[in-house]
């Protein structure tokens, strides 16, 4: 760095000291060294000056009246704005514990009075010189982090890509082979029903027949207890069928989860994408193994028919769901409260501007302070290894945010619950 780059900057110097004569033999000597100059005659008018436009640097006398250039200092370094604007005392306090008092007030520099003109230019193109340095280096710094977060937000799309093809694969090769199976099973059930009625009938009418069955036949009767398979074998047919209708509604629920074969962007109902993701939920909604279950309350308006990503929605309300799974599992497994009833709210609205907002609350532990600035980073996430890769929150923000062009806030307090807000427009892309 060389003198010539900080001169042609105009560097920005500000004078303060109470005496007329200093002021103006500093302010020529440096205007002829091409600086900018603006100057103080007091410690008040200086603060006021600073605050105003911030120069690039201070020179502070420091006996002045009223307020000396310690609490001028003071004032500057205890200021966010202006903390970082670099000071050099001019002073006639030579002593060793007036310089030691000078650093620790956070100057960067100590000029004895008398000066020699060569001494102030060099100490003053040192302090720029360190200035435009770390000006520098903020700069770098700045678009480190920038290309790191950029970097992060990179590679959680690679992850959530690839992990959304896999699913997609999955979804793709399990509905295609559930359906042909329950389609086997749920095409069969009235035939059989129909053959073992039949076969019932045969065997009543040979009962008919032949009222005096043999020894054999009268020990196979008693044995397989005939009156009681006629009446139960309906009522297993009937559980079959069931089975097969449940199964049938999950792969139901999974080709709308999934959203196979469909363009990216088309309407679609967003109240089938919540409810389809509630039924691939239900195992972790109603726990086979605990002694609660989570109660899903829904308050569903009048929406049109959506134009968005509807698999990467589907996604957003999956991974905010589970959260509020995790949150309401956390709060019951460590007090066991059976006064209240975990809950999970769902509620949708369509606004006048054309925006479709959803809402899911739960009343489970809440959000900490210290987590909240962090809820939204990548990779950022309080659950136990094995729980949790920190990639939903931040995923669902740039499906919102970026895809959308929608907003994704939440409110929470601290063992009391959350509730985020999706917000999209109607008509995603068109125009």
């Amino acid at each position: 760095m060389n003198s010539n780059l900080i001169l042609s900057s105009k560097a920005d110097i500000m004078i303060v000291d109470d005496t007329p004569d200093n002021i103006r033999f500093l302010s020529t000597l440096l205007q002829e060294q091409g600086y900018s100059v603006r100057k103080a005659l007091s410690g008040k008018m200086a603060l006021t000056a600073i605050r105003t436009v911030l120069p690039d640097l201070i020179l502070l006398d420091i006996n002045m009246p009223m307020m000396n250039g310690y609490e001028v200092c003071k004032e500057l370094k205890n200021d966010e704005k202006t903390r970082a604007v670099p000071i050099i005392f001019i002073s006639a306090l030579d002593d060793v514990m007036d310089k030691v008092k000078a650093f620790q007030f956070g100057c960067a520099d100590y000029i004895t009075k008398p000066f020699q003109i060569e001494e102030v230019l060099a100490r003053i193109q040192h302090q720029l010189i360190i200035k435009n340095l770390q000006n520098q280096m903020r700069s770098q710094n700045e678009q480190l982090q920038q290309a790191l977060t950029e970097l992060k937000n990179a590679q959680v799309q690679i992850i959530q890509k690839e992990k959304m093809f896999s699913l997609s694969q999955l979804a793709a090769g399990m509905a295609h082979e559930v359906n042909n199976s329950i389609g086997f099973i749920a095409g069969n059930i009235d035939f059989a029903r129909q053959y073992i009625q039949d076969l019932l009938n045969l065997i009543k009418i040979y009962q008919q027949e032949y009222p005096e069955p043999t020894p054999v036949v009268e020990a196979a009767l008693e044995e397989i207890d005939l009156n009681f398979l006629a009446k139960d074998v309906e009522k297993v047919l009937s559980s079959m069928q069931t089975g097969a209708e449940r199964i049938s509604t999950i792969n139901l629920a999974l080709r709308i989860f999934a959203r196979l074969n469909e363009s990216d962007i088309k309407p679609v109902n967003l109240h089938e994408g919540i409810d389809s993701t509630l039924v691939l939920l239900q195992q972790r909604l109603k726990p086979e193994a605990q002694d609660w279950e989570i109660t899903v309350e829904k308050n569903y308006g009048t929406l049109p028919a959506i134009n968005c990503y509807a698999s990467l929605m589907n996604q957003v309300f999956l991974n905010i769901l589970n959260n509020a799974i995790d949150a309401l599992e956390a709060k019951w497994q460590e007090v066991n409260n059976t006064s209240i009833e975990p809950t999970i709210w769902i509620a949708t609205e369509l606004t006048p501007q054309q925006t479709v907002i959803i809402r899911i609350k739960d009343n489970g532990n809440g959000i900490s302070e210290d987590v909240k600035e962090h809820l939204f980073a990548p990779f950022f996430t309080t659950k136990p290894v094995g729980k949790g890769n920190g990639l939903g929150l931040v995923t669902s923000y740039q499906i919102i945010v970026e895809k959308h062009q929608g907003k994704l806030t939440y409110e929470s307090t601290l063992g009391e619950g959350t509730e985020f807000s999706i917000e999209i427009p109607v008509n995603l892309g068109q125009t």
